[in-house]
């Protein structure tokens, strides 16, 4: 008896560890493969040196030459976040963005600025259409984004991903190239190549650079633009471990004249790396541990405790019906009389 209501504990415990380790594999990890609603600001600090880039200071255009840092930062709007919508409501994240590019060979000057609002989908990380969505580069306007900007989707595969770049207004991909290791850890490499895309400049902004930097027979001009854009992506996560963006930009003049207002190329900092490799490696763990590792461990436990539980169950009854059969008496057929028959008491014949 003792044996069945063990056997029968071990068995229930498996079954009950079992469907944790589904709930864990189909549930819980899914939904730990998401942006989370508390998601912490990030911030990420890129350098160029030796580069040559346009300043505007007080209405003066002027190419310099110098030492260049951007810093971008992603922090979540949790107000917006809460007033999404349909589809959007519960799938998506409205995020902050901004960068700050300074000139550090010049007591950090500002060179150029932007900040904007985008909503991203939880689980890809890339940017879904809605209405809010707007870009400041000193006058606030509605943008409609698509494709990635600051992370690649959890689980990121070997192939081509669109990356949105903000001076075209359009998502270029950017296809995979090889793997890399960085800091122990195993990443992506991608990489886009924009070559004469034509950046949007606002129309009083454009005239001013007509005006300054090319001749007096210049009437209107464009802005070519080059960037060879490479991002290191831990695949897990989809989360970037560096990047890096030789870009160039040319004012093209309709008189043929052409003046280069940038030319830089840009990468993380070392502390940057070393920052996003720790924060890789620790939300990878925490997505490994539901979505893989625990399932195993609990699954393997449920399956050894609900084995030992049938094992000792069976082993229990086998016992109970040993213990039920009458025990054959000695002698055999010495409690036999002659005929055959069973003896009694009275009928053993007298020896002699």
């Amino acid at each position: 008896m003792r044996s069945r209501v063990l056997g029968t504990a071990l068995f229930g415990l498996g079954v009950l560890a079992i469907v944790f380790a589904l709930g864990l594999a189909f549930v819980v990890a899914p939904r730990a493969a998401q942006l989370p609603y508390d998601m912490e600001p990030t911030q990420s600090v890129a350098e160029a040196q030796n580069a040559t880039f346009l300043q505007v200071t007080n209405g003066a255009a002027k190419i310099n030459t110098g030492n260049l840092r951007s810093t971008v930062t992603v922090q979540p709007d949790a107000k917006e976040t809460a007033g999404l919508e349909g589809d959007l409501d519960g799938s998506a994240l409205v995020w902050l963005a901004g960068q700050d590019v300074v000139n550090t060979s010049l007591n950090s000057e500002r060179v150029s600025a932007y900040s904007t609002r985008l909503a991203v989908d939880r689980e890809t990380g890339a940017a879904v259409p809605w209405d809010g969505a707007w870009l400041d580069t000193g006058n606030q306007e509605k943008i409609e984004y698509s494709g990635h900007m600051y992370k690649f989707p959890f689980g990121t595969e070997k192939k081509a991903y669109p990356i949105y770049d903000r001076d075209i207004r359009e998502a270029k991909p950017a296809e995979f190239v090889k793997t890399e290791e960085i800091g122990g850890l195993e990443t992506y490499q991608f990489t886009q190549q924009i070559v004469d895309g034509r950046q949007q400049l606002d129309p009083t902004q454009l005239s001013l650079l007509v005006d300054q930097l090319l001749g007096d027979t210049a009437t209107t001009a464009e802005v070519v633009y080059s960037n060879t854009r490479t991002v290191w992506v831990e695949p897990v996560t989809g989360q970037f471990i560096r990047v890096s963006e030789e870009q160039n930009k040319i004012l093209r003049g309709n008189n043929g004249e052409e003046v280069t207002l940038l030319d830089a190329d840009f990468t993380y900092t070392d502390d940057t790396v070393d920052r996003s490799v720790k924060a890789a490696e620790e939300n990878r763990q925490k997505l490994n541990l539901v979505g893989l590792w625990g399932p195993l461990g609990l699954g393997l436990l449920g399956l050894i405790l609900a084995v030992a539980g049938v094992l000792v169950a069976l082993r229990g009854g086998r016992g109970a019906s040993a213990a039920g059969v009458p025990a054959q008496s000695g002698g055999g057929h010495d409690d036999l009389d002659d005929d055959g028959k069973p003896a009694t008491a009275g009928s053993h014949r007298a020896e002699g």
